[in-house]
């Protein structure tokens, strides 16, 4: 056991894993946020093996085995008329090479299993409806702001989001960037999904300036579909509503037969700006740390947004309970930059593949299909081989 205080400020599943990774060591924390009561927004969630890896860790496995489809393939496709270009194999061959599955989830139903086991640990202490507005520290403490209370911790963990309101406490902290995208969401029942459309993988759809990731959740009764296009983003807000007509317009029938097919369809779209926190600013500050999207938010392109904030609450709770707080977060630190700033970029260079169009888009197919599925995925046993040291 350890005796020292750790707030964490944002109860996602940053936070959340966060606080679990701290219990299982033994040390006690008190996740401050500030929605009265935790409702994820969004629908789809991708856990590759490295991360799923350490959810397992906590005891977890059950219940994200419950809740999770478990996917044969990623299917790679032309999203001009649906042609397969590459398949890589998931399934009991993902779980063999990595020592966990590759799991699809709904959002909710991640965050739903993370709150559960917070609630019966009885060293986390979770504060709903509590907005923390400021954090300042000492050398010997970090004293967050909650209302018109003060909160006194050894460590301070920020774990806020993208758009953290927390991270000015950190000197150097890089800010939010929109990427020049956005993503389309929506979700279909499986009986009004295309017929040719498998049910049991995922499918991503490549286009000139789009692509299309399409898979099962919710054992595979529901399609997750994400939308992704050039687009400026010309408000203050990060999401809305999205208005299927310029998906349409967007997704002509002569250039991306198969796509259009799925904008036509009477289905209610949420349009996200993509943005991005660049990991090279400063993480640390004395006795505060980002983690998460606070940090490093990064593109979708990999579906490893969640898979680095689970990495980084796996590292900051073994640091944590090894060595003093400023060392130890210093240590976390330096630890994850490495890796997270080359998962950042290579995801940043998925987006440019594919996105491409004309010859280019040809020479990208014809290298993946000779390249072949297994190979392609064996390109990124970095990412899901990881395993924390």
């Amino acid at each position: 056991m350890t005796s020292i205080r750790v707030g964490i400020a944002g109860a996602g599943i940053a936070g959340l894993t966060t606080a679990l990774a701290l219990a299982r060591r033994g040390i006690a924390s008190t996740v401050i946020e500030r929605a009265p009561q935790l409702s994820e927004v969004g629908a789809g969630l991708q856990i590759s093996p490295n991360a799923g890896r350490i959810l397992e860790s906590l005891d977890l496995t059950e219940a994200l085995d419950r809740a999770a489809v478990l996917p044969e393939a990623i299917d790679m496709r032309s999203g001009r008329t649906g042609e397969p270009i590459v398949s890589l194999p998931l399934g009991e061959s993902a779980r063999r090479a990595y020592g966990a599955p590759y799991r699809l989830l709904h959002r909710a139903d991640l965050q739903a299993i993370l709150l559960e086991a917070v609630q019966a640990e009885p060293r986390i202490e979770l504060r709903l409806g509590a907005e923390a507005t400021s954090v300042r520290q000492t050398r010997d403490s970090a004293t967050l702001s909650v209302g018109d209370e003060t909160l006194d911790f050894d460590a301070m963990i920020v774990a806020d989001g993208v758009r953290s309101k927390l991270k000015q406490a950190v000197d150097g902290a890089s800010p939010p960037r929109p990427n020049g995208r956005t993503a389309w969401r929506s979700t279909i029942p499986v009986g009004i999904a295309p017929r040719d459309l498998p049910h049991e993988r995922t499918t991503v759809l490549l286009s000139r300036d789009a692509h299309v990731v399409i898979y099962p959740l919710r054992s595979a009764r529901l399609i997750n579909i994400i939308v992704v296009i050039e687009e400026d983003w010309g408000d203050d807000s990060w999401s809305g509503p999205g208005a299927a007509e310029v998906l349409r317009q967007r997704f002509d029938r002569d250039s991306t037969r198969y796509i259009s097919r799925l904008t036509e369809l009477d289905l209610q779209w949420t349009r996200w700006c993509l943005t991005e926190v660049a990991p090279t600013g400063t993480w640390v500050d004395g006795r505060i740390a980002l983690i998460g999207d606070a940090a490093h938010a990064m593109l979708p392109f990999l579906a490893q947004g969640a898979a680095m904030a689970i990495e980084d609450a796996d590292v900051i709770a073994r640091e944590l309970s090894n060595a003093p707080v400023p060392d130890a977060l210093q240590r976390y630190q330096a630890q994850r930059r490495p890796r997270v700033m080359r998962v950042w970029k290579t995801a940043r260079q998925a987006g440019q593949i594919y996105h491409l169009g004309g010859p280019m888009a040809t020479a990208r197919d014809l290298a993946m299909t000779a390249l072949g599925g297994r190979r392609l995925l064996q390109r990124y046993d970095w990412i899901y081989g990881w395993r924390s040291s």
